[in-house]
């Protein structure tokens, strides 16, 4: 991937998406360009992690994780050339659970995922969670943007 040379911290990954507070699970932007982003966090291991169940963090968790880096990867994308879209994870499809939890997982998580294809409506993303190589969750996922504004203009609303 031919990323940018600098990486974002948590507090500017929270300024660019709409997760705030504990619910901003990523730690870094490793690295992005067009087609894809690497991210990492260590929020699994927080006990006080908004996800986490009594039992634990459920793999299934892992989707949230790829879904905050796929906004980010948006806006960073955006940044270049206006306002983000907002958007919503549609649908995931073709999803691999490799473990049962991800709390127990000591290793940071590497999160990445890459633009599939896409248009100004849709986009599709693979994305895989990862520790030290070792894959935890894949799977496929349909991002759905703008829809506010598309629903407003088929019924004839101003936004």
């Amino acid at each position: 991937m031919n990323g940018r040379p600098e990486t974002l911290d948590r507090d500017a990954i929270a300024a660019r998406i709409p997760h705030q507070g504990r619910m901003c699970l990523l730690d870094r932007a490793l690295a992005w360009d067009e087609g894809a982003i690497h991210c990492c966090a260590t929020s699994h291991r927080d006990a006080d992690n908004p996800l986490r169940e009594p039992s634990g963090l459920p793999t299934t968790s892992g989707i949230e994780y790829a879904a905050q880096a796929m906004a980010l990867h948006g806006a960073l994308l955006a940044s270049a050339t206006g306002a983000p879209c907002v958007g919503f994870l549609a649908s995931v499809r073709g999803v691999t659970l490799h473990v049962a939890r991800l709390d127990t997982i000591a290793d940071d998580l590497d999160v990445r995922a890459e633009r599939v294809t896409g248009d100004d409506h849709s986009i599709l993303y693979t994305f895989t969670v990862e520790a030290a190589g070792n894959p935890l969750v894949s799977g496929r996922a349909a991002v759905v943007l703008d829809a506010d504004a598309r629903i407003d203009a088929m019924s004839g609303s101003q936004p």
